[in-house]
């Protein structure tokens, strides 16, 4: 079954390895088995969208059209698909389906399956008009939520909001974010939401006011003050939420936890000088979390919506890709891409 649409449709791919974005039309095919098709109505532009363009996974092969942050409307199903319907509002992250037959999966735990498959990355994800995804790596959307705004929601905002769930932070522990961008706007959001006393981390004064006003109660500033001894002050954070990927900075940040807390490593990031004394003294942990299922996307969602959580967004048109992929780290706080 399928709504009307063009034989050929425009998407925007990587041709080569380290190479620009480049318009491109893909032929029409309608969808198989444990597949849909999404009329994409957004699409987020997240910082491992890199991982298509230098090809730092084997599974990426050219042209490779990126985005995994994928908000749209069901315009195609096979006969055989029992659950998703045409004119449906879904969406699709990060986790792009899996095999359900390795030791993760057969657990539950589908977005450690050995052969995952991933949006944008291992296939073709949503800087498109249209994109075929795997019916298990599809959540659903409520219609009286903008596009925009719930595109990030699926790697961005659920990675800080599993990451908070699953870690042994409880309200009201004091959890520290570190980085006010894609990640951390949400993550002082939804800490503040779940009832945790939550503490802004920033390298300079230009994002106060507005970290205060998405629920921090302090904010410290790297450049004018020792951010650990700031937290020891207020008793040590028992949960510190990485989200900026300066590895320099999170190495200082281990002395500001307290006994039993736990460093969360939410960015790509590189290697890091870790002190391994406090780990001992104070029975500290590290931590990461990668965004989560279908399903924990539609948690994160509902929470949202519920609690109030705000995604800011800056939008940017389709034919616009290799303008919005460029400003993915500079835009106020995630770039997505609209029709």
């Amino acid at each position: 079954m399928a709504a009307d649409h063009p034989s050929t449709y425009k998407a925007y791919a990587f041709l080569e390895r380290g190479g620009p974005l480049k318009q491109i039309q893909v032929e029409w095919k309608d969808p198989q088995p444990g597949h849909i098709v999404i009329k994409v109505l957004a699409c987020g532009v997240c910082a491992s969208d890199e991982v298509a363009k230098y090809q730092m996974w084997p599974t990426v092969a050219y042209p490779r059209i990126p985005g995994h942050e994928i908000i749209g409307d069901v315009v195609a199903v096979p006969s055989t698909e029992k659950l998703w319907k045409v004119g449906q509002r879904v969406g699709s992250g990060w986790h792009g389906g899996h095999c359900h037959a390795c030791e993760r999966c057969r657990t539950g735990d589908f977005t450690m399956c050995a052969s995952q498959d991933i949006n944008g990355i291992g296939r073709d994800g949503g800087y498109a008009e249209y994109v075929t995804v795997r019916t298990e790596a599809v959540a659903s959307i409520p219609n009286d939520i903008d596009p925009a705004e719930a595109a990030p929601l699926l790697c961005a905002g659920l990675t800080v909001f599993n990451a908070l769930r699953h870690m042994n932070a409880v309200p009201p522990n004091l959890v520290a974010v570190q980085g006010i961008g894609g990640l951390g706007h949400l993550a002082i959001q939804i800490a503040k939401a779940m009832g945790f006393r939550t503490v802004a981390l920033s390298s300079s004064s230009s994002k106060k006011e507005l970290a205060l006003k998405l629920g921090a109660e302090e904010y410290f500033d790297g450049s004018q003050v020792n951010q650990a001894q700031e937290l020891l002050k207020l008793g040590g954070a028992q949960l510190i939420a990485c989200t900026a990927p300066n590895p320099e900075v999170i190495q200082t940040l281990v002395e500001g936890l307290a006994v039993d807390g736990e460093l969360c490593i939410l960015a790509l990031t590189g290697a890091a000088t870790i002190p391994l004394l406090p780990f001992v003294g104070k029975r500290l942990s590290i931590r990461a979390w990668n965004t989560g299922t279908p399903r924990e996307s539609e948690e994160c969602v509902e929470f949202v919506k519920a609690s109030g959580v705000k995604t800011y967004v800056q939008s940017f048109p389709l034919d616009k890709a290799q303008e919005a992929y460029d400003h993915r780290s500079s835009a106020r706080f995630r770039a997505v891409l609209v029709p």
